[in-house]
């Protein structure tokens, strides 16, 4: 266990901070050095319109050292297929493999709750192939449940 002060997070080292334009390049790279192939159209797509969708920007990124480890891109729904609450949508979520255990993906979950809370939104969900087991176990451990689908 990591020795921290008192009002100390285990998540302090890591400076969370909102999604830039310039942060493509590195989210190709987080994601290629994950799943082992390269998706620069799909996440420049994402990325616009993100950026570019609404007044309210909630995807962030993590870096340590001053470089980006990790991303977290969302977007908001304020009701839809009969729910009335608004939630926020985890789209896509990565960590480089290197930087994986040294809390960065709880940095980026803890700062998205933070911010979801303080625009009123109650609800954070994704959803998850069966097969990413290391994703599945992050998420529960953080709390995430699976929801019915009919």
């Amino acid at each position: 266990m990591t020795d921290i002060n008192p009002g100390e997070l285990t998540t302090d080292s890591v400076m969370v901070r909102q999604l830039r334009e310039d942060d493509l390049a590195a989210i190709v790279r987080i994601d290629r050095a994950s799943i082992g192939r390269a998706r620069p159209l799909y996440y420049e797509a994402k990325v616009k319109r993100i950026l570019n969708e609404g007044k309210l920007q909630t995807s962030l990124v993590a870096e340590l050292d001053g470089h980006p480890v990790g991303f977290v891109l969302t977007t908001l729904n304020y009701g839809e297929f009969g729910q009335t609450e608004p939630a926020a949508v985890i789209d896509s979520i990565g960590v480089m493999p290197a930087f994986r255990g040294r809390r960065v993906g709880d940095a980026l979950l803890r700062q998205l709750e933070m911010n979801m809370r303080a625009l009123g939104v109650e609800r954070l969900e994704t959803q998850v192939g069966w097969e990413q087991r290391d994703l599945l176990a992050f998420l529960a451990n953080r709390g995430f449940d699976p929801a019915p689908r009919f």
